[in-house]
């Protein structure tokens, strides 16, 4: 869950200001949380407490109004009956990061995932782009390789993951979609040598840059074991109080359980 949060505040400085490369200072000075991080420590906390999703998303989403919510999903927020509106957005994937770590059971994993879309992300989509990101960090955790992932997510899912970066790069833009970013996400993972080289593959995409580095970052979080210390460290200082405390609640509970040895899956 780190791993994830620590890629949306990697990637927050380019969401906008697009790069093609890899090459880059990981913590930019501008750098901060977002949207990503806000909603995934709701879905942790509403998992912590055993409180339904859509209750503490809006409240942790009240609490932060400014963190850069898309319109449709601002809508919902501010809404006295709030309902669900249909959407495929990434929205659902970047925020289930939690649920992937919390659940053993591969049919928990997936059912927990559409619940923590369908309040909002109705949508097949929205909730297919929730369950692939979920699938893919349970796989990671519990010991499956790279090629497992791979073969299990398109099994499951239909996704295109026989691409590589250097074909998705030249032509690949901004996209909000679960269609556009979650397999591009994986993709950048499977490609990755650790964790910090995941993040750096997402942003590299030149695409919603911090969404992206934060699905990628919690599949590369759950494979190659916990974020360096530095990386912790950051993410400890720029999320406020509150988030932190959840978040590290969270990380003690299922996370120090620790991942399964990656010296040598591929």
């Amino acid at each position: 869950m780190i791993g994830a949060i620590a890629g949306d505040i990697i990637g927050s400085v380019y969401e906008f200001t697009q790069i093609k490369t890899k090459v880059f200072t990981l913590f930019h000075p501008a750098c901060t949380f977002t949207d990503d991080s806000v909603l995934t420590v709701a879905v942790a906390q509403a998992i912590l407490e055993e409180r339904p999703y859509s209750e503490t998303v809006r409240e942790l989403g009240l609490r932060y109004p400014g963190a850069g919510y898309g319109c449709m999903f601002m809508h919902w927020l501010d809404s006295r009956e709030p309902r669900p509106y249909n959407s495929f957005g990434n929205g659902s994937a970047m925020r289930v990061s939690p649920v992937g770590f919390a659940f053993e059971r591969r049919e928990d994993v997936l059912r927990e995932a559409a619940r923590s879309a369908e309040f909002t992300h109705s949508h097949p989509e929205g909730i297919k782009g929730a369950q692939a990101t979920a699938l893919a960090i349970h796989l990671a955790r519990v010991g499956a390789t790279k090629g497992d992932i791979r073969r299990e997510i398109v099994r499951e899912f239909g996704y295109d993951l026989e691409r590589t970066l250097e074909e998705i790069r030249p032509g690949y833009g901004f996209n909000e979609t679960c269609q556009r970013t979650v397999p591009e996400a994986i993709i950048a993972f499977l490609e990755s040598e650790t964790w910090e080289d995941a993040v750096r593959n997402a942003v590299s995409l030149g695409g919603d840059s911090d969404t992206l580095a934060c699905i990628t970052g919690g599949i590369a979080e759950a494979f190659f074991g916990a974020v360096p210390g530095c990386v912790e460290a950051k993410v400890r200082k720029v999320l406020p109080a509150d988030l932190w405390s959840i978040t590290e609640q969270f990380s003690r509970r299922y996370l120090s359980k620790g991942p399964t040895s990656r010296s040598t899956r591929t």
